[in-house]
């Protein structure tokens, strides 16, 4: 099987926690290294949840680099514990690993695995997209070094989840956004219109604390958390599986039914709209055509039941879990 390259960049909180299980349990995906921003919770922890379910997950050899603890325009204010916990991991206590931090930041980790792929190189970026903007600073030709970015982030159609339009990755550093998804390079942007239609259910999270797999009774601890968050959104306990759904997406497990490829802004100012991502979807009533020139797709629907494949992927043996398209 022919491997993808992959660089990670994530603020792991809960649902980073299973997209980084999801990713490291995909054999095709060969993870070059992943950098940690502030967003669920600051950069620092989320290196350190980062080295710790690493270890949990046997892929104790994946260099983690420390990235951008505040924003572009604006301090780290303090992450989202209501929603992550303190710790960002639903206050589950993880084996520390034995290892540190690498000496390059992540935005340095970025580019020298850029540079290194010859253009093969898949960026998953998961959290605040700072450390990217850093990384297209370090190096303006970022754009053509890469494969393709996608990002987990923004509200097409749908509504935001931190204000009336906009969704917390991209509200949390709307300049650093801004940049990178106008960046040039293609970019599958997988923002709430097709995440909040992926529901982790309660079944789904019985499933992972009953297995054999050490994994998954963790990550059925850290839901438990998330779900009661969730309680307030949907009026039961369940859980959108955002970040998982975009490492899917990035791999080609899950194929996307609907992505126009559309311009796409980010609003930037200081008013209400702040956070928008601002998508050219007026092709609506002709059935989507990509618009010329456009490098973003906008992933609106999927082609399978993305739960159900995440669950079987972090619960059998990888060779056992079917791929969504043939579910």
């Amino acid at each position: 099987m022919d491997t993808l390259p992959v660089y990670l960049d994530c603020d792991t909180g809960i649902d980073d926690a299973l997209a980084l299980a999801y990713l490291m349990a995909q054999p095709e995906a060969d993870v070059r290294g992943i950098g940690t921003v502030s967003g669920n919770t600051d950069s620092g922890t989320a290196a350190r949840n980062t080295l710790d379910l690493l270890a949990l997950l046997g892929h104790d050899d994946v260099p983690v680099a420390v990235g951008e603890h505040d924003f572009l325009a604006a301090p780290y204010a303090g992450g989202a514990p209501h929603v992550h916990g303190a710790n960002g991991i639903g206050g589950v206590q993880l084996a520390p690993a034995d290892r540190q931090v690498e000496a390059e930041s992540a935005a340095e980790m970025l580019v020298s695995l850029a540079r290194a792929s010859a253009g093969t190189l898949r960026v998953i970026a998961i959290g605040p997209l700072t450390n990217l903007a850093r990384a297209l600073e370090l190096e303006p030709r970022l754009p053509g070094m890469v494969h393709s970015v996608t990002v987990m982030g923004g509200a097409a159609l749908a509504p935001g989840n931190v204000t009336a339009v906009a969704e917390a990755n991209i509200a949390n550093d709307p300049e650093a956004a801004h940049a990178v998804l106008t960046a040039g390079w293609p970019v599958n942007l997988v923002p709430l219109d097709v995440t909040m239609a992926h529901l982790l259910e309660e079944p789904h999270r019985q499933r992972l604390a009953e297995s054999e797999r050490p994994a998954a009774q963790v990550l059925a601890s850290m839901l438990g958390h998330y779900f009661e968050f969730y309680r307030d959104i949907f009026g039961r306990g369940c859980s959108a599986m955002h970040d998982p759904l975009a490492v899917a997406i990035a791999l080609g497990s899950v194929v996307a039914e609907s992505a126009p490829r559309v311009p796409v802004v980010v609003d930037t100012s200081d008013g209400p709209g702040r956070g928008q991502t601002v998508c050219d979807l007026r092709g609506k009533y002709r059935g989507y055509e990509d618009r010329r020139g456009a490098t973003c797709r906008v992933v609106l629907r999927v082609d399978a039941d993305f739960c159900e494949h995440l669950t079987l992927s972090l619960t059998e043996p990888a060779t056992s879990a079917p791929s969504p398209a043939a579910a």
